[in-house]
């Protein structure tokens, strides 16, 4: 009998069942390349089990990311996925959706691609409501390159470009996604994995520009430099948050000194990007005048 180095037969290895995610996952490119503590791998999990738990058409469903830590996961998907050129995940989801509006547009990426070199095409896709949804793994620095200031370093907050802490505020994300347009927004973190599942599963099925922020610790390149641990960062996301749905998005600057808000903040409807042109450029009249001339 042959035994494997877990000391089990290789007919029982075989028998063993699958991980529930096997078939979202390209099982070939794992281990991922995601750090010890690195909460990118807790969100993604989340994202593949709402994914599954929609019910929409894998077929039909394509996960749209840029560069950096985040931007693997388009990667490490057993679907149709894009890596894309740095900040332009959304410009790329926005045409495969102008292209084929049947298409579920999954953007999973982080707060540097979506809000400093791509914070330009967030606005705009968000202010013509075009229907996606976007997961932002915000872990506050930019943890491939390095470690350098981001747009959501908190104050004061160290890391390689700012060692003597940051001196400028940072955006308030779900407040820019509320001004641009968003008709869905939340905020989790990778503590409150039921709550960010589920919030996904909502996101995914409704109609709109869907954002949800996920706060995820980064222990390498942010929290050795703010002499922050792992469980640190699972204490601090316990016990200085509070949930409060509904809160205006005034209300949710980032600053664990006080208390982070955290919740469902928006879900209204609105007219969709595709709805829009089609009212406006191919009004029936035109189509039915289109429809006669091809006979």
């Amino acid at each position: 009998m042959i035994l494997s180095k877990y000391g089990k037969s290789m007919k029982q290895m075989k028998k063993q069942p699958r991980h529930p995610l096997d078939d979202l996952l390209r099982t070939d490119r794992i281990p991922h390349i995601w750090c010890p503590g690195c909460g990118i791998g807790t969100a993604f999990s989340s994202c593949l089990i709402a994914i599954k738990e929609s019910g929409i058409d894998l077929k039909n469903t394509v996960m749209v990311s840029g560069i950096g830590c985040s931007g693997r996961g388009a990667g490490y998907v057993k679907l149709d996925s894009y890596h894309t050129t740095h900040g332009r995940a959304i410009p790329f989801a926005t045409g495969m959706k102008l292209a084929n509006p049947e298409l579920n547009i999954v953007v999973f990426s982080g707060d540097g691609d979506l809000f400093a070199i791509g914070g330009n095409h967030f606005i705009h896709a968000a202010r013509r409501n075009v229907d996606m949804t976007v997961i932002c793994i915000n872990n506050f620095t930019y943890g491939m390159t390095g470690g350098q200031v981001a747009a959501t370093t908190p104050y004061q907050a160290k890391t390689t470009t700012t060692p003597l802490g940051n001196p400028e505020p940072p955006f308030n994300l779900p407040l820019i996604a509320y001004a641009s347009g968003a008709t869905y927004l939340a905020r989790w973190t990778i503590l409150h994995t039921r709550e960010l599942t589920e919030s996904i599963q909502e996101a995914l099925i409704k109609r709109g520009f869907s954002f949800i922020e996920v706060l995820a610790p980064c222990p390498v390149n942010y929290g050795r430099r703010n002499k922050e641990k792992p469980f640190d960062t699972l204490k601090i996301y316990q016990e200085r948050t509070i949930v409060k749905n509904g809160a205006h998005p005034t209300e949710l600057d980032i600053d664990f000194n006080r208390v982070v808000i955290l919740g469902k903040f928006l879900d209204i409807d609105h007219a969709t990007c595709t709805e829009m042109y089609d009212k406006t450029c191919r009004p029936k009249d035109l189509l039915d005048e289109e429809k006669v001339a091809m006979g």
